[in-house]
């Protein structure tokens, strides 16, 4: 059986070009930002230093010498450079002989031998302390009392972990300098995948490809490896594979994806079917990568949004949670915009591989610090976290500092709580409606 919807032509997507200049025009012209007070610096230490200092052997191990840019002192700069949003390498150069960074004493540097540091420092090393961090966020997560939506509850409940992923194209290297002066085009950064946990925020696994147009099932095997036996795992479209979708199965990893509009398949049975729901076990593939799976379909408005899960038993995945639970793929979009938009990974400093993927690795570094924040004061108003803005949280830490440097606020998580209305920080519509309620009065009509 096939069906006969049929794909809707395509508009153009636009160009990012655009917006990545006046992006890039904005950070240049910036004014000088007031330093982060002492509670934030030693936050930023606290969770960040010690995890720079566990490189430190490998960079040894890799043969490179003792310089004035060392590994903390990089990190720290890097980190820094995002963080205040620094606009131009110049004023980078001065804060630095001027004040120090985070852990970072003043230090003289010259921009030569910056460039220079930021085109050879192994970004590998900056991304082993953004995987070395992660597992100490994810235990401060755990051990945290907050909402869920309904959906995810019950999904912690059931399966060992609840993950996305997804891949994101970054935007254009506008920064006409070094090896990119004589190019006529604006290429793109590369493009990056993420698996993203969808309980706490946080990302499990980052990859970065320096091809833009790679395609997002270039990190299938990476993925797989990276998602633990009994987890569930929602995928959009561009990661339909037969076979790796048996691959999951013999894996005991539960999917949910989106069904294409031309899938081709043959009905097995019915297993629930109305005029606005329909949940059946159907077959898809061919010869080798012939399996099954359940279809599962509801109609929104006019639309019929199609479902396939390799969890056959509606007992262990009832359909509305299915579909409920796919909806909460969304956060790693959410993710995406905040590191791209919020974070600035929309501009790039240096047209070189190694500095873009090191920018790449400091500003995940801070998305999941962020994360981990937003959480804290999501737990101390007890709300869901989708319920608070993580850019207003952002944008409200130099409230907190002006707070702190007039001798009113001690306590960053304490302070954002109690202006958390005042500073938009609370969403004044809340979190997004959860629809399983919806969902399973759908699927509980009658014929």
């Amino acid at each position: 059986m096939k069906d006969s919807s049929s794909l809707s032509a395509s508009p153009t997507k636009r160009s990012t070009v655009r917006h990545t200049r006046a992006i890039q025009r904005d950070r240049s012209k910036r004014p000088i930002v007031t330093a982060p007070d002492p509670v934030v610096a030693e936050r930023l230490t606290e969770l960040i230093h010690p995890h720079t200092l566990s490189q430190v052997a490998h960079y040894h191990d890799l043969g490179l010498r003792e310089r004035i840019l060392t590994l903390p002192v990089m990190v720290a700069l890097v980190l820094s450079m995002i963080w205040r949003q620094i606009g131009s390498v110049s004023t980078l150069l001065h804060l630095l002989g001027e004040e120090g960074f985070l852990w970072t004493s003043p230090v003289e540097v010259s921009e030569q031998a910056l460039s220079l540091r930021l085109r050879v420092f192994p970004a590998a090393l900056f991304r082993d302390v953004f995987l070395s961090l992660l597992p100490a966020l994810q235990e401060r997560e755990r051990v945290r009392q907050r909402p869920l939506p309904p959906e995810l509850a019950w999904a912690k409940e059931h399966f060992s972990a609840v993950l996305a992923a997804d891949g994101s194209t970054l935007d254009a290297l506008l920064r006409q300098v070094g090896l990119l002066k004589d190019r006529p085009d604006t290429p793109l950064a590369g493009r990056i995948t993420a698996l993203l946990d969808l309980g706490a925020r946080l990302p499990r696994q980052v990859w970065y490809e320096a091809e833009a147009l790679a395609h997002d099932q270039r990190h299938w095997p990476q993925i797989l490896q990276a998602v633990p036996h009994g987890a569930l795992l929602l995928v959009d479209l561009g990661y339909t594979n037969f076979t790796l979708f048996l691959q999951m199965t013999r894996d005991q990893i539960t999917f949910v994806t989106r069904a294409k509009v031309n899938l081709v398949y043959q009905v097995e049975r019915v297993l629930h079917e109305t005029s606005h729901a329909r949940d059946r076990l159907v077959w898809i593939g061919q010869d080798a990568t012939r399996q099954q799976v359940r279809l599962i379909e509801v109609l929104v408005g006019t639309s019929w949004h199609r479902y396939l899960t390799n969890e056959l038993n509606p007992a262990r995945l009832p359909p509305e949670y299915a579909v409920a639970l796919y909806g909460q793929r969304w956060r790693i979009e959410d993710a995406f915009l905040a590191v791209k938009r919020l974070l600035g990974l929309a501009y790039f400093w240096v047209g070189s591989a190694n500095g873009v993927e090191l920018q790449i690795w400091a500003t995940w570094l801070l998305y999941a610090v962020l994360v981990d924040l937003t959480d804290a004061i999501a737990e101390e108003l007890g709300q869901p976290f989708a319920a608070l803005s993580l850019e207003m949280v952002y944008r409200s830490l130099y409230f907190f500092t002006s707070a702190y440097q007039r001798g009113e606020a001690t306590h960053p998580v304490v302070y954002l709580a109690q202006k958390a209305d005042r500073l938009g920080i609370l969403k004044k519509r809340g979190p997004p409606k959860s629809r399983l309620r919806d969902l399973a009065l759908t699927f509980a009509q009658g014929p």
